[in-house]
């Protein structure tokens, strides 16, 4: 009888493959699936390709069928709990027991209500349930779509690039280009599949950006550009050229004060058909100073409003430093996603990678937890996520 451990490599493989699914999947959890002998070998593989179509389960089954494979002789190892009723498509459950495997492994378990208990009815059907198996990765790999069903927000990305010391931009602002060709070319393809890209105001007022989905040549068009999101306390007035306001004023949305919202700056935005959004204010002690607040805009209710108005199921902030710092404070943001350039600027004058934080001691940090890395043209991709996110987890069984 085979152990947990034994099945670690195959779940290694059925997470590489579920995440072929993301972006496609959604709502939809991505999930991947490998049938395993008894020696080890893999010999079927399957993913949730999109949403509205087969499940990972199924797909598997299928892929089995195909390769002259007996389910019934191998261990299903899948990253979340097989699902228990009837959705767009039938319950996987049903299609594990009638393919008659007599062993499952899972990673994560299902937190939703209606699809959850899956390994409850494998078991009192007889089949042995093996659970847990990598769990903090598959509970990673659902972790937008907890985020969907638990919570009222879009599922939210941090971009942002820096050198080795830190640095996002030099003393003058000047960030053009930290990253290296490569990395560049992968942030536009993320654009392609987010429903938003937010930026800060000094992002907005220093780099002139885009924020649009401009694929290298050979790359399939883009279908619809992403909205442009700017945070700012300073809306720009008519003196100001910008891309954004020129190129892209009906996809473009400003966050600001409410009394902003309500300026002449405001409509004459709004005229332009740029949107103009009010936000309350938050405040927050400064641990440097007890004494003194500093105040912030409610993120949480801007992005809320981009889920809720505009069907924003992803969304990708790339800066700058201090707006950054306020998802990952507010444990809002699913994911850090760091671009590392091999460059060092060494001046403290510098604009560093974040800022707006003055711990006294290291435990009042904010704490991230490194899940990959990997080298990309001349550049790092380093994956992190807040050790608390996603705040509900799936219960364990």
């Amino acid at each position: 009888m085979h152990d947990a451990t034994f099945f670690e490599s195959a779940m290694r493989e059925a997470l590489a493959l579920a995440a072929k699914g993301r972006f496609y999947a959604a709502p939809n959890p991505c999930v991947g699936a490998v049938l395993v002998r008894d020696s080890g070998e893999i010999v079927a593989r399957g993913w949730h390709e999109r949403y509205g179509e087969s499940h990972a389960e199924v797909n598997v089954l299928k892929d089995a069928e195909q390769n002259g494979v007996t389910p019934a002789d191998c261990t299903m190892v899948v990253t979340l709990e097989p699902c228990r009723h009837q959705g767009k498509t039938p319950p996987c459950v049903d299609a594990i027991l009638k393919a008659g495997i007599h062993r499952v492994v899972i990673g994560s378990f299902d937190p939703t209500v209606e699809a959850g208990g899956g390994t409850q009815k494998l078991r009192e059907h007889g089949v042995t349930v093996i659970t847990g198996v990598l769990q903090q990765q598959c509970d990673d790999m659902i972790a937008d779509f907890v985020t969907w069903k638990t919570t009222d927000l879009p599922y939210t990305i941090l971009k942002l690039a820096s050198t080795l010391d830190g640095r996002i931009a030099t003393r003058t602002g000047h960030s053009q280009w930290i990253s290296c060709a490569e990395t560049i070319g992968i942030v536009h393809e993320l654009r392609r599949h987010v429903g938003a890209v937010m930026v800060g105001g000094n992002t907005f007022y220093h780099d002139n950006p885009r924020l649009n989905c401009r694929p290298a040549p050979g790359n399939p068009p883009v279908e619809c550009q992403p909205l442009a999101v700017v945070v700012t306390s300073r809306l720009p007035g008519p003196e100001v050229q910008r891309a954004l306001l020129k190129e892209r004023p009906t996809e473009t949305i400003f966050w600001t004060t409410i009394a902003n919202a309500a300026s002449p700056q405001a409509k004459s935005l709004r005229d332009m058909g740029v949107r103009v959004l009010g936000l309350q204010h938050l405040s927050h002690a400064n641990n440097a100073d007890p004494g003194r607040m500093r105040a912030e805009l409610d993120l949480r209710e801007g992005l809320t409003a981009l889920r809720r108005d505009h069907g924003c199921l992803y969304v990708m902030c790339e800066g700058g430093g201090r707006l950054g710092l306020s998802l990952l404070e507010k444990n809002i943001a699913g994911e850090m996603r760091l671009h590392l350039s091999p460059r060092i600027l060494a001046d403290n004058e510098a604009v560093p990678l974040f800022n707006g934080l003055s711990p006294l001691q290291i435990d009042d940090s904010v704490s991230l937890r490194i899940v990959s890395s990997r080298l990309c043209g001349a550049d790092i991709i380093v994956t992190l996520r807040p050790g608390n996110f996603p705040d509900c987890r799936p219960a364990t069984t």
